[in-house]
């Protein structure tokens, strides 16, 4: 289990299973630029204005607002998504381009417009895929405990 300190911002109980909405807290501040919220120093961060990412979890431990608590994500949902990310759609595109230059005449337009097709097709299925329900479920991180002030002293000092 991956485990990161976060704080809760809101709750929705509204459904059957309590949902926090959280954002990670950084401890520690960039050595580059001394940002605590988001990237001061890449083009990203200069884009989006040092904006932090929330994120929604399981709150099984009825946590409340304002409170630090840490936050679990399985290893094998981020392995499982980085391969759907990476590997779906490069394998499609190679797929393609190659069946492109096979079937088609045999110029390197052609591989290209097979490689664009199949990246396309590849991210489309991944969205298909990801967007089902039993994927949600499997992949959505959890809050596991409170966080104590000692966890947090040992941990970032």
């Amino acid at each position: 289990m991956i485990e990161e300190y976060a704080i809760i911002l809101s709750l929705d109980t509204q459904s059957d299973d309590s949902i926090a909405t959280l954002e990670i807290e950084r401890k520690i501040a960039c050595g580059l630029c001394g940002q605590t919220r988001g990237c001061g120093n890449s083009i990203w961060g200069k884009l989006f204005a040092h904006k932090s990412a929330s994120f929604k979890a399981q709150n099984r431990i009825n946590a409340k607002v304002g409170d630090s608590v840490v936050v679990g994500i399985n290893e094998s949902a981020l392995l499982k998504s980085a391969l759907l990310l990476y590997i779906v759609p490069l394998a499609t595109m190679l797929i393609s381009a190659i069946l492109a230059t096979q079937l088609l005449y045999d110029t390197n337009g052609n591989a290209m417009l097979g490689a664009v097709v199949g990246l396309v097709l590849g991210f489309v299925w991944v969205k298909g895929h990801i967007m089902s329900n039993s994927y949600f479920k499997l992949q959505q991180p959890v809050i596991l405990r409170l966080a104590t002030s000692n966890e947090n002293e040992i941990k970032f000092n």
